[in-house]
């Protein structure tokens, strides 16, 4: 995999199929993507312009990047969709990779697949690792003084660049205590989460600790357990504070 560099950026070509919907409609469909950081935690996909499959309009803005170049905006339409300001394109760009490619805003776009696998949140990293170890460990999980979780069976969850994560089996857990709330989030590698809030002495502390009911097959051995927030709880792993 060749990889190019300049200040903060680096970009690195991929393999992978990627493609982007908008309305049901497909955006872009390429196996030639570019992977390339903008920032350190994980990369945007830029793809060739020629597997552009929508229209480019442009918005006559143009954004400066010290290492890009000019960033010419581009409203992107296919059908009767159109996204506003979701592409941009660095013509003269100093990495000449970059030149021949558009950069969509994720957000803008209505799905994304890598091969035949739905994505959320962002792309991928080549990089992440994600390793899930049953633990022995006496992992403790308290609000004030009230236990809201104790066991010795739980699922260490080690991904790169993040904290531990400790991954608590129901049984193991104060669900009396917990109520479910609104709140969903996404992540790429895992899958989508419920949240849950505390209810102790009728005082709500909102949404300390998430389960993946169904996640990602990567993350299937914490289908189910519960891990919670070490900054809304206190989390002791063998009666050491944790985060």
């Amino acid at each position: 995999m060749t990889t190019t560099e300049r200040g903060r950026v680096r970009v690195e070509a991929g393999a992978k199929r990627i493609r982007a919907f908008l309305d049901g409609l497909a955006v872009v469909d390429t196996i030639q993507p570019l992977y390339v950081w903008e920032i350190p935690y994980y990369p945007y996909y830029y793809f060739p312009l020629a597997d552009l499959r929508a229209e480019l309009t442009p918005t006559g803005e143009i954004t400066h990047s010290p290492s890009r170049g000019d960033g010419h905006h581009y409203d992107v339409s296919i059908g009767s969709a159109v996204a506003k300001d979701a592409a941009r394109v660095y013509p003269d760009s100093p990495i000449e990779q970059l030149r021949d490619h558009v950069r969509l805003d994720w957000n803008s776009m209505t799905a994304w697949f890598e091969e035949d696998e739905e994505v959320f949140t962002h792309p991928r990293s080549p990089y992440a690792r994600i390793d899930i170890l049953p633990t022995s460990r006496h992992v403790e999980v308290k609000l004030g003084e009230v236990v809201l979780a104790e066991t010795t069976s739980a699922r260490a969850l080690y991904e790169t660049g993040l904290p531990t994560r400790w991954y608590i089996p129901k049984v193991d857990v104060r669900m009396d205590l917990l109520t479910l709330s609104d709140t969903v989030t996404h992540c790429p590698y895992k899958g989508s989460t419920e949240h849950f809030s505390a209810v102790v002495d009728g005082a709500v502390t909102a949404d300390v600790a998430w389960s993946y009911p169904t996640p990602l097959p990567e993350s299937i051995r914490v289908a189910g357990l519960m891990a919670f927030y070490d900054d809304r709880v206190q989390v002791l792993v063998d009666g050491v504070p944790f985060g």
